[in-house]
């Protein structure tokens, strides 16, 4: 198994890409802890793949900083972190209110701050650890209506870059990956119509699986990809080149 006794703290894990992710590191043998804001679906998914879950806002300091230290009081330690938590609320730049903007950048961007910075020292101590943040190909080539998100996204992949150049000589990798359209409740609620222009982009010509952002996650999680840092790896089925 990749991850055998390996830690892996996910946030935004109770469902979507994230539970994918849950779920394949327990299979690899990673002891998996959940982060979620929705108590039911974190509990539910935690006992689907035998994990344990923590609720958490993400997008708030203290929060984090006490998540992750009661964590490791009962863990020892945490090898693998995959910030995952994300929003989107929609619209154009012009009726497009603060609250939303700043609400998609809390969740998005302030907490990969959150939870990177909560763990820097235990894994400058450790000299090991693998992050792992879920971006978006939105993040490379913008969309209308998605100002924020976009934004977030974006920021994810310069703040990845710029953290595994701190923290790269102590043996810890920084890495981002760039979903593209994904099977998801999000892409679910999309009419036949869009999905047929989203696939015209699309050399592969569908959706991708959340399955395969979670086979993704685990290359970068495991000991295959130590020699990789500061990348953001697109799965996307070709849309970006």
């Amino acid at each position: 198994m990749l991850l055998e006794n390996k830690v892996a703290l996910i946030t935004g894990a109770s469902r979507g890409i994230g539970k994918s992710i849950a779920t394949l590191f327990a299979k690899e043998g990673a002891r998996v802890i959940i982060v979620a804001t929705n108590e039911e679906k974190a509990k539910q998914t935690a006992e689907e793949i035998g994990a344990s879950y923590r609720i958490a806002d993400v997008s708030k300091k203290g929060e984090v900083d006490q998540l992750v230290a009661n964590i490791l009081a009962e863990y020892g330690s945490i090898d693998i972190l995959v910030n995952n938590a994300g929003i989107t609320r929609d619209g154009l730049l012009m009726k497009m209110s603060e609250k939303d903007y700043d609400d998609v950048l809390a969740v998005n961007l302030k907490s990969v701050y959150n939870t990177c910075q909560a763990l820097t020292r235990p894994f400058l101590k450790a000299r090991k650890g693998k992050i792992i943040n879920i971006s978006s190909v939105i993040g490379l080539m913008g969309n209308a209506g998605q100002t924020n998100y976009a934004a977030s996204k974006a920021g994810m992949m310069g703040f990845s870059k710029s953290l595994a150049l701190e923290l790269g000589s102590r043996g810890i990798n920084v890495n981002c990956i760039a979903p593209g359209f994904i099977e998801t409740d999000m892409t679910n609620a999309l009419t036949e119509e869009q999905k047929t222009a989203i696939m015209q982009k699309v050399p592969l010509q569908r959706l991708g699986r959340a399955e395969e952002i979670a086979a993704a996650a685990l290359f970068l999680a495991s000991a295959h990809s130590d020699y990789i840092t500061g990348q953001t790896l697109t799965v996307d089925g070709g849309m970006v080149m």
